[in-house]
């Protein structure tokens, strides 16, 4: 399927919108919103009183997140790229004040939110963006220091570094290996040599397996992950995989139905937010997690395709942040599969589009207007291309 193809773009008003990109995502936040009322009525009505809470306040960030999509997808890409560092230095800051007593929000230990009154903020969410962007401009603007010398691989990851020892204070393991991940991709994408890449990417790698065994709650998490079943894990803490486990098991190959769900009633904690995946497996069983699963590869391969054609056109920072943003969807989705599967250790990252969480979902609509105005960038470049 090529971007020529009628079937592909919506024109309106000489706007260009990707149907491949557009109506996956779609089908993924209505099932979110979906999952969301049916993972929370129970616990809402219990502890908050009201059983449509979670709801109403998921079909608000839901609003408030297609107006971040037209943010972003109209604000000139010249403009982003001019200002990625701004977007940087803001995301520093907010890190740096999460972490301040008094103003950060712990939460089963972790200080990882602000409270606005209205709107409860996770900075980590915004520095994925923001990482992506500055990132982008750099490679544009290094290209050649990139690929031919070791200071240009370096420079960025020393930036990497600080935004690590901050997400390790609050500590939120999770969001520094999405991040990670999104700038080691995205400078092998941009061509750095391989022998520095691979190199660095072992060293990643050490430095990961000793933070992950070097605080208890951690070893705990690998331990329970390994021995979900054992009796010292089974109601500690391998508790929340081997509910959700059970709620896979419960699901079998089309599930109990809509509503259904036995797990969710005060079973298996965190229903609606990060374990969402399991109480729709649980409802719609195998063949719901199959079409789930569709609906992520179509769209992160469709970003990807974006960003291959914007490179082909010479568009580098679009093509660049293109790949950033697959690259963060495609893990953080991975990882939370995962998670929910007992094929990875339990972490705090919710699934894109789907998960229950407002800054979750404002920076993922974000991030799908972005990648929607550099498809508008493509489309114009090639009309240009075509008159020249």
């Amino acid at each position: 399927m090529t971007l020529e193809s009628p079937s592909d773009t919506f024109n309106i008003k000489n706007l260009y919108f990707d149907f491949w990109l557009l109506v996956p995502v779609i089908s993924l936040c209505l099932i979110g919103f979906t999952m969301v009322t049916s993972a929370s009525m129970d616990f809402a009505n219990s502890n908050l009183g009201n059983p449509y809470y979670h709801m109403q306040r998921h079909g608000i960030y839901l609003f408030l997140g297609l107006f971040s999509f037209v943010l972003f997808y109209l604000l000139p890409i010249n403009f982003i790229e001019k200002f990625s560092w701004l977007a940087l230095i803001a995301s520093f800051a907010l890190l740096i004040l999460v972490l301040i007593p008094g103003i950060g929000m712990r939460v089963n230990g972790s200080i990882r939110w602000i409270n606005l009154g209205f709107f409860t903020l996770q900075p980590s969410e915004t520095m994925k963006v923001a990482m992506v962007l500055y990132l982008s401009s750099y490679l544009v603007r290094r290209q050649d220091e990139v690929r031919s010398r070791w200071s240009g691989f370096f420079k960025p990851m020393t930036i990497l570094a600080f935004v690590v020892v901050l997400l390790l204070l609050e500590p939120d393991f999770g969001a520094f290996v999405v991040i990670l991940s999104a700038v080691l991709g995205m400078m092998f994408l941009a061509g750095v040599k391989a022998g520095q890449f691979f190199l660095v990417m072992a060293g990643c790698a050490i430095a990961v397996a000793i933070m992950a065994v070097s605080q208890e709650y951690r070893m705990l998490r690998l331990l329970s992950y390994l021995e979900p079943w054992s009796p010292e894990n089974v109601y500690g803490s391998g508790y929340q995989l081997t509910q959700a486990l059970i709620a896979f098991g419960r699901g079998e190959w089309f599930g109990v139905g809509l509503g259904n769900s036995i797990q969710k009633l005060f079973y298996l904690p965190e229903a609606h937010t990060d374990f969402v995946l399991s109480i729709f497996a649980e409802e719609f069983g195998l063949f719901g997690v199959v079409c789930l699963f569709t609906l992520f590869s179509v769209v992160v391969g469709r970003i990807m395709f974006i960003g291959k054609q914007a490179e082909q056109l010479e568009l580098y920072f679009q093509a660049y942040c293109a790949y950033g943003v697959g690259i963060v969807l495609a893990i953080q989705a991975i990882i939370n599969i995962g998670v929910n599967t007992g094929v990875l250790p339990t972490k705090g990252l919710t699934l894109p589009f789907v998960s229950y969480g407002g800054t979750s979902i404002l920076i993922c609509l974000g991030v799908i207007g972005l990648v929607s105005n550099i498809y508008q960038s493509v489309k114009i470049a090639e009309s240009t291309q075509e008159v020249i």
